[in-house]
């Protein structure tokens, strides 16, 4: 008889497991209750073998199902065996049958539903695997598996079904996805696959959507404040160095930033890389969610918005010198005026508000100017709307202290929301004021002279004392220009009763002066981002120094202007340590939308 191919891989092929020891399922679970636990102890190193075969798996789970009622919590130790079973690398036959039992077992076992949630939660992440380096085992994330998306939707399906049989499933589920979100120190991957599968999770429970951007902000702001600016743009150019210097093109004379656009699209700064992963997941997130067949969804967008604009609030806000993550919500804004026009209003709110403490209208404040005129969508009638808002109050602000009976002077702890309203005026006009004047020159300098900019600097509370070197000096050289105020008296005057602040801790007669009293920063400064920032681009307003601004000298120990970057208040803005040390990943996963 001839032997065919077929039959060949049969003889060729190890036989089935199918061997097992004891009885049935119900009959191991019944000697047990008798006090008989030979076999139920053997019952559970069968189920953990790792070498059983899908046929007999499936015989096991199919059991299970038929005496689910039996497996009250006497029983976790096996039930937790059978969670730790690694079925998602099994064939379709035995995931099915596996998840069958997770929805028996929750149904029939509520007190099993947590731990059937922790083992769905636990493969939001790449699996673990044991590598060895220089004779030593190293355990990391295993970044390059081909079956993550496949794992990833299984893990949905399963707690999908789990919703279903128990609808009560999401107030159990924040408290574990909040301890199950690993450490920031892991893996750029690791970081984004599970803020991926977080947000996918509230695309079918909405209701804990704004309990997850809240957590994940909060991790993301930790990795923004961890990589201070600073330390971003020394990484950044050292990595240009070193690649320059490797490929023998080092040149002094040459322009480093030339070589920036051959760098990869990752950062060299390990905190700022995992940021930059996951701005581009939750930017992709925040897309998807608010467009529908391409076209923007009016109503998911407003439901978006509250509650990013929560999470502002509560997190964001009081965040002091984060440099990236405000900008989800400056791109959410960039969808829709209206939406743009709603966050102005919701900062006005809270500068002006006397209720509020005085840290957050200030940084309200620092908001308010750098949106304006940071966000190339918001128009020039907007722009003007707003200025009208802060300069009434400003004038009010003045009335209020004329006429007091106390002499006002210049005190930023009494006065600290007027003093960041007015740099908030003058930063804006920096950037804005040639948009004002396009067009109709002379209503444009109408509308400045409008605004009585004269009254506001000349005041006796002294706003251009307090306010950054950099702004006040580029503010005076554009009003010097249009003759709208001419405040250099007034500076030269400031300078010349500036008085030491801070005295050298090693002694002697070295003295320097603190240049940002207010404690000030533009939290929409220059993005630094280079894999996100594609989205930014074409929103922002980049800093355009004028050649024909005449700007008065920084005196020695103040930052000045830097003509060649957008950054024009370099060194002003307040640098926080670093946190934590971390080592960059090469792995760049597509899994950046969670549709």
């Amino acid at each position: 008889m001839e032997v065919t191919s077929d039959s060949r891989d049969f003889l060729d092929s190890p036989p089935a497991k199918t061997v097992r020891f004891g009885g049935t399922v119900a009959e191991t679970l019944a000697k047990r209750e008798r006090g008989d636990s030979c076999d139920y102890e053997l019952l559970k190193r069968q189920v953990s073998d790792p070498e059983i075969k899908d046929g007999q798996l499936i015989s096991w789970l199919q059991e299970f199902r038929g005496c689910v009622t039996h497996l009250t919590k006497d029983h976790e130790q096996l039930i937790y065996t059978i969670l730790k079973l690694p079925w998602m690398a099994r064939s379709q036959a035995v995931v099915e049958e596996y998840m069958a039992f997770i929805s028996s077992l929750v149904s029939a076992q509520t007190v099993y539903l947590c731990a059937c949630i922790k083992m769905v939660v636990s493969h939001f992440t790449p699996k673990r695997v044991t590598i060895c380096e220089g004779g030593v085992d190293i355990s990391d994330s295993d970044d390059e598996d081909e079956n993550l998306p496949r794992n990833f939707n299984l893990c949905h399906e399963v707690l999908q079904l789990i919703i279903r049989y128990v609808p009560s499933t999401s107030r159990f589920l924040m408290p574990i996805l909040t301890e199950k979100f690993p450490f920031l120190q892991k893996s750029s991957t690791t970081l984004e696959c599970y803020v991926h599968n977080l947000l996918r999770v509230t695309i079918y429970i909405p209701s804990i959507r704004r309990d997850v951007l809240e957590l994940i902000v909060g991790k993301m702001l930790k990795l923004d404040v961890g990589a201070p600016k600073s330390d971003v743009e020394e990484a950044e150019l050292n990595e240009v160095l070193n690649q320059r210097t490797e490929e023998g093109l080092f040149d002094m004379d040459e322009d480093i930033s030339a070589a920036a656009p051959s760098m990869a699209t990752g950062m060299a700064h390990p905190v700022a890389d995992r940021l930059d992963m996951l701005m581009v997941v939750l930017m992709a997130y925040i897309k998807d969610v608010c467009h529908v067949d391409g076209f923007l969804h009016v109503e998911k967008t407003k439901d978006l918005y509250r509650d990013l604009l929560s999470v502002f609030d509560k997190l964001i806000l009081p965040t002091h010198a984060s440099y990236h993550v405000q900008y989800t919500l400056f791109y959410l804004c960039s969808f829709r005026m209206a939406l743009a026009e709603a966050f102005l209003d919701h900062l006005w709110k809270i500068l002006q508000s006397p209720s509020q403490p005085a840290v957050l209208r200030q940084a309200a404040a620092g908001y308010l100017g750098s949106f304006l005129a940071r966000a190339k969508f918001v128009p020039v009638l907007t722009v003007r709307s707003s200025l009208n808002l802060l300069i009434a109050w400003i004038h009010r602000y003045i009335d209020t202290q004329d006429g007091s009976d106390r002499p006002a002077c210049c005190d930023i702890s009494l006065h600290g929301p007027f003093y960041t309203a007015c740099q908030a005026v003058f930063y804006t006009l920096i950037f804005r004021h040639k948009a004002m004047l396009e067009g109709d020159m002379k209503k444009g300098l109408d509308y400045l002279q409008s605004l009585n900019l004269e009254r506001v600097v000349t005041c006796q509370l002294n706003p251009l004392k307090v306010c950054l070197p950099a702004v006040t000096s580029l503010f005076a050289a554009i009003s010097r220009m249009y003759q709208v105020v001419f405040c250099y008296n007034i500076i030269e005057r400031n300078n010349r009763h500036m008085l030491p602040v801070v005295r050298n801790s090693a002694g002697g007669d070295s003295v320097t002066t603190n240049t940002n009293p207010l404690d000030s920063f533009f939290p929409f400064d220059p993005y630094l981002l280079k894999r996100s920032v594609k989205l930014i681009e074409p929103l922002y307003q980049v800093w355009e120094e004028e050649a024909d601004t005449e700007q008065l000298p920084i005196k020695t120990g103040q930052q000045g202007l830097r003509g060649d970057d957008d950054d024009f208040l370099f060194g002003e803005t307040p640098q926080t340590e670093s946190i934590v040390g971390m080592t960059p990943s090469s792995y760049d996963s597509s899994l950046h939308s969670p549709s």
